[in-house]
Protein backbone atom coordinates (compact mmCIF):
# COMPACT_ATOMS: atom_id res chain seq x y z
CA UNK A 1 0.00 0.00 0.00
CA UNK A 2 1.21 3.21 -0.75
CA UNK A 3 2.28 5.48 1.98
CA UNK A 4 -0.64 8.51 1.45
CA UNK A 5 -2.74 5.56 1.57
CA UNK A 6 -1.72 4.63 5.38
CA UNK A 7 -1.39 8.07 6.34
CA UNK A 8 -5.25 8.26 5.06
CA UNK A 9 -6.23 5.44 6.98
CA UNK A 10 -4.31 7.04 9.84
CA UNK A 11 -6.41 10.49 9.16
CA UNK A 12 -9.30 8.58 8.77
CA UNK A 13 -9.10 6.20 12.35
CA UNK A 14 -8.87 3.12 10.71
CA UNK A 15 -7.12 0.39 12.56
CA UNK A 16 -5.97 -1.09 9.83
CA UNK A 17 -3.02 2.06 9.61
CA UNK A 18 -1.52 0.47 11.87
CA UNK A 19 -1.35 -2.95 9.78
CA UNK A 20 -0.02 -1.60 7.23
CA UNK A 21 2.38 0.69 8.71
CA UNK A 22 3.48 -3.01 10.09
CA UNK A 23 3.59 -4.97 6.68
CA UNK A 24 5.09 -2.56 4.90
CA UNK A 25 8.18 -0.92 7.13
CA UNK A 26 7.78 -3.30 9.90
CA UNK A 27 10.97 -5.40 9.71
CA UNK A 28 12.62 -2.11 8.73
CA UNK A 29 11.65 -0.54 12.28
CA UNK A 30 12.85 -3.68 13.99
CA UNK A 31 16.03 -3.63 12.83
CA UNK A 32 17.00 -0.42 13.36
CA UNK A 33 14.86 -0.44 17.55
CA UNK A 34 17.39 -3.70 17.61
CA UNK A 35 20.60 -1.87 16.33
CA UNK A 36 20.05 0.05 18.70
CA UNK A 37 19.09 -1.78 22.45
CA UNK A 38 20.52 -4.99 20.94
CA UNK A 39 17.56 -7.19 22.44
CA UNK A 40 14.37 -8.58 20.39
CA UNK A 41 12.18 -8.35 22.47
CA UNK A 42 12.99 -4.60 23.64
CA UNK A 43 12.69 -3.90 19.78
CA UNK A 44 9.56 -5.61 19.12
CA UNK A 45 7.97 -3.66 22.39
CA UNK A 46 9.60 -0.44 21.12
CA UNK A 47 7.77 -0.48 17.41
CA UNK A 48 4.79 -1.64 18.94
CA UNK A 49 5.07 1.96 21.42
CA UNK A 50 5.87 3.58 17.99
CA UNK A 51 2.80 2.83 16.21
CA UNK A 52 1.01 3.75 19.56
CA UNK A 53 2.39 7.01 19.41
CA UNK A 54 2.04 7.18 15.78
CA UNK A 55 -1.82 6.72 16.16
CA UNK A 56 -1.35 9.75 18.30
CA UNK A 57 0.00 11.81 16.51
CA UNK A 58 -1.44 11.32 13.16
CA UNK A 59 -2.95 13.41 12.60
CA UNK A 60 -3.04 16.23 13.32
CA UNK A 61 0.71 15.72 11.61
CA UNK A 62 0.78 14.92 8.70
CA UNK A 63 4.08 13.40 7.31
CA UNK A 64 5.46 14.11 3.79
CA UNK A 65 7.88 10.42 3.85
CA UNK A 66 5.87 8.27 6.23
CA UNK A 67 9.20 5.86 6.76
CA UNK A 68 11.46 8.67 7.83
CA UNK A 69 8.78 10.27 10.23
CA UNK A 70 8.52 6.79 11.77
CA UNK A 71 12.05 6.29 11.43
CA UNK A 72 12.25 9.19 13.57
CA UNK A 73 10.29 7.99 16.33
CA UNK A 74 11.69 4.06 16.57
CA UNK A 75 14.79 5.98 16.89
CA UNK A 76 13.96 8.14 20.05
CA UNK A 77 12.08 6.14 21.65
CA UNK A 78 14.75 3.20 21.31
CA UNK A 79 17.45 5.54 22.79
CA UNK A 80 15.06 7.06 25.20
CA UNK A 81 14.44 2.88 26.57
CA UNK A 82 17.74 2.23 26.35
CA UNK A 83 18.68 5.52 28.35
CA UNK A 84 16.23 4.06 30.88
CA UNK A 85 17.61 0.32 31.02
CA UNK A 86 21.39 2.05 31.57
CA UNK A 87 21.05 4.74 33.92
CA UNK A 88 22.58 2.78 36.48
CA UNK A 89 25.20 0.81 33.77
CA UNK A 90 27.03 2.26 31.14
CA UNK A 91 28.54 1.14 28.43
CA UNK A 92 27.46 -2.63 26.18
CA UNK A 93 26.21 -0.43 23.38
CA UNK A 94 25.76 0.51 20.39
CA UNK A 95 24.67 3.97 21.25
CA UNK A 96 27.16 4.10 23.77
CA UNK A 97 29.86 3.67 21.26
CA UNK A 98 28.28 6.12 18.79
CA UNK A 99 28.15 8.68 21.50
CA UNK A 100 31.85 8.40 22.55
CA UNK A 101 33.10 8.96 18.71
CA UNK A 102 30.57 12.15 18.36
CA UNK A 103 32.29 13.54 21.79
CA UNK A 104 35.03 15.07 19.72
CA UNK A 105 33.15 16.78 16.47
CA UNK A 106 29.81 17.67 18.43
CA UNK A 107 29.10 19.82 21.40
CA UNK A 108 27.98 18.74 24.23
CA UNK A 109 23.90 19.60 24.71
CA UNK A 110 23.19 23.43 25.75
CA UNK A 111 19.43 23.37 26.49
CA UNK A 112 18.96 26.52 24.66
CA UNK A 113 16.80 26.39 22.06
CA UNK A 114 18.61 28.63 19.35
CA UNK A 115 21.87 27.15 19.29
CA UNK A 116 20.01 23.90 19.10
CA UNK A 117 18.75 24.82 15.95
CA UNK A 118 21.98 26.41 14.77
CA UNK A 119 23.71 23.15 15.65
CA UNK A 120 20.93 21.22 13.39
CA UNK A 121 20.90 24.13 10.55
CA UNK A 122 24.77 23.18 10.39
CA UNK A 123 24.61 19.65 10.72
CA UNK A 124 22.27 19.42 8.10
CA UNK A 125 24.44 21.42 5.90
CA UNK A 126 27.46 19.47 6.21
CA UNK A 127 25.64 16.33 5.83
CA UNK A 128 23.88 17.75 2.59
CA UNK A 129 27.26 18.49 0.95
CA UNK A 130 29.00 15.19 1.64
CA UNK A 131 28.80 13.16 -1.42
CA UNK A 132 26.56 10.28 -1.46
CA UNK A 133 28.52 7.31 -0.40
CA UNK A 134 29.72 9.45 2.39
CA UNK A 135 26.41 10.57 3.56
CA UNK A 136 25.41 7.10 3.55
CA UNK A 137 27.85 5.87 5.68
CA UNK A 138 27.53 8.58 8.33
CA UNK A 139 23.61 8.27 8.75
CA UNK A 140 24.00 4.54 8.66
CA UNK A 141 26.68 5.11 11.10
CA UNK A 142 25.21 7.45 13.59
CA UNK A 143 21.39 7.59 13.05
CA UNK A 144 20.91 3.94 12.24
CA UNK A 145 23.96 3.00 14.07
CA UNK A 146 25.06 0.19 12.03
CA UNK A 147 28.56 -1.42 13.16
CA UNK A 148 31.17 -0.78 10.91
CA UNK A 149 31.36 -4.41 9.81
CA UNK A 150 27.50 -3.92 8.90
CA UNK A 151 28.46 -0.93 6.71
CA UNK A 152 31.02 -2.90 5.15
CA UNK A 153 29.41 -5.90 4.08
CA UNK A 154 26.89 -3.30 2.81
CA UNK A 155 28.86 -0.54 0.78
CA UNK A 156 31.58 -3.15 -0.28
CA UNK A 157 34.22 -1.26 1.66
CA UNK A 158 36.94 -2.60 3.58
CA UNK A 159 36.51 -2.19 7.46
CA UNK A 160 39.93 -0.17 7.87
CA UNK A 161 38.32 2.20 5.06
CA UNK A 162 35.06 2.63 6.31
CA UNK A 163 36.46 3.85 9.94
CA UNK A 164 38.80 6.20 8.27
CA UNK A 165 35.54 7.63 6.19
CA UNK A 166 34.17 7.87 9.50
CA UNK A 167 37.50 9.20 11.34
CA UNK A 168 37.25 11.86 8.64
CA UNK A 169 33.89 13.00 8.19
CA UNK A 170 34.19 13.26 12.12
CA UNK A 171 37.38 15.92 11.63
CA UNK A 172 35.48 17.69 9.13
CA UNK A 173 31.84 17.89 11.02
CA UNK A 174 34.20 19.53 14.23
CA UNK A 175 35.62 22.48 11.60
CA UNK A 176 32.68 22.73 9.71
CA UNK A 177 30.64 23.41 13.50
CA UNK A 178 34.14 25.50 14.17
CA UNK A 179 33.38 27.63 10.88
CA UNK A 180 29.75 27.89 11.47
CA UNK A 181 30.27 29.59 15.03
CA UNK A 182 29.53 26.58 17.24
CA UNK A 183 32.19 25.75 19.93
CA UNK A 184 33.15 22.11 20.55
Amino acid sequence: MEDEKIVFLFFNRDENAISELDAKYGAYFRSTAKRILNSESDAEETVNDVYLKAWNIIPPNKPVNLRIFISKLVRQLSINRLEAETAQKRGGSQYHVLLDELSEALPSPSGDPAEDVALRDSLTSFLRALKPDMQRVFIKRYFHMYSVSEISKETSYSESKVKSMLLRMRNELKKHLEKDGINV
